[in-house]
């Protein structure tokens, strides 16, 4: 009995095919796991920043009922606002009352504007948006083939150029590098505007989207199109000449690690041709790590292009904020910090979600 229940057994194991169906259920739940647990990081992430902002803003020594009633406002009128925004409450219930303002979407209303900072910010936010993607494919454009074109030529004369402009590049302060590209190309040589989205005789044209380069492109005004690229061109290179620096010596150091790699020198030795090497089977392969650098340099232009939009006069959120900053609109300022985080936050996020659909053996790092 016990031989044929040994066989029976046997004739029940699962087969190779249910084994793959079985890995494939553990590879989905494992990386459900990892999702989960990202979102509870973030989640957790969000409510420090909350916290610290909160707490931040309640050592200023700034009567905020104060600012917005004015100087010349009456005592009763003062007191009549601190009790409408609570600041006569406890602190614990204070930050309860932003926190769930802030789950709801209320970022408050700012006292400089006297509008919610939420709607401010989305006013302002295609403005830096546009400039921001501009400035990243300048960087992408510019920076890959000159790290790749180091790493092939490693070295030789192409690699030290490529080195020496990767070193300038990060080293160069954007500020420093807008002043002089607005001394040159507009004091000199008057080709390009100082600042601005648009020149004034297109002052009239009613946004669609708020992105003007795909207004432009909707409403079919070529004029205002090659108007709005002329007053990106500054601005975007400002902010991309950092990036190229950075873009360079990453694209370069990954290249050297591929090109290093056996299943380089088995293609090589199959009699395939040089640049098909670099272009099919090691540039792909390198550009994995080059995703993580790629993510977190859209979000730092998004929330870091202050300097750049002040300079260039453009309406963006860095612009916003730093009048907010001017005017101690404390609303305004702690509702671009979560912003800011939130970005930043959905930005390794994104990273982590490419990083494994791109290399699974990344799995393992980030469990």
């Amino acid at each position: 009995m016990w031989y044929v229940g040994l066989c029976h057994c046997e004739f029940h194991r699962p087969g190779p095919g249910s084994a793959a169906i079985i890995d494939t259920r553990r590879a989905a739940l494992r990386h459900v796991r990892l999702v989960a647990e990202r979102i509870i990081g973030l989640c957790l992430v969000l409510l420090g920043v909350s916290a610290i902002t909160f707490a931040i803003s309640h050592l200023i020594p700034t009567d905020v009922a104060r600012m917005i009633a004015g100087d010349f406002a009456s005592e009763e009128a003062v007191a009549a606002i601190r009790e409408e925004l609570g600041l006569n409450r406890p602190i614990w219930s204070q930050y309860l009352i932003y926190l769930r303002g802030l789950l709801s979407g209320d970022l408050g209303v700012s006292i400089q504007t006297g509008q919610p900072v939420l709607g401010d910010l989305l006013r302002h936010l295609p403005a830096t948006v546009e400039l921001a993607i501009m400035a990243l494919l300048l960087a992408v454009i510019i920076g890959v083939p000159l790290g790749v074109i180091a790493a092939v030529y490693n070295g030789r004369w192409p690699d030290h150029v490529a080195r020496i402009f990767s070193l300038i590049g990060i080293s160069t302060p954007s500020f420093w590098l807008g002043l002089m590209l607005v001394f040159f190309f507009y004091g000199v040589l008057g080709w390009l505007p100082a600042g601005g989205r648009m020149a004034v005789e297109h002052f009239g044209f009613p946004p669609v989207t708020g992105f003007y380069l795909i207004d432009s492109i909707i409403v079919g005004n070529f004029s205002l199109f090659l108007d709005v690229s002329l007053h990106l061109a500054l601005p975007s290179l400002s902010l991309a000449f950092l990036l190229m620096g950075g873009f360079v010596r990453l694209i370069r150091a990954s290249m050297l690690e591929t090109l290093r790699e056996d299943y380089i020198r088995t293609v090589r030795a199959a009699g395939v041709g040089h640049w098909r090497i670099i272009v099919k089977h090691a540039l792909p392969n390198a550009l994995v790590p080059f995703v993580t650098a790629l993510g977190l340099s859209l979000a730092n232009l998004l929330t870091g292009a202050v300097v750049i939009e002040a300079i260039f006069m453009w309406p963006g959120m860095g612009s916003y904020i730093l009048d907010a900053a001017a005017a101690l609109d404390f609303p305004a300022i702690m509702g671009f910090t979560v912003i800011a985080a939130v970005i930043y936050v959905l930005a390794n996020f994104a990273v982590d979600l490419v990083y494994l659909r791109l290399d699974p053996a990344q799995e393992r790092r980030l469990s």
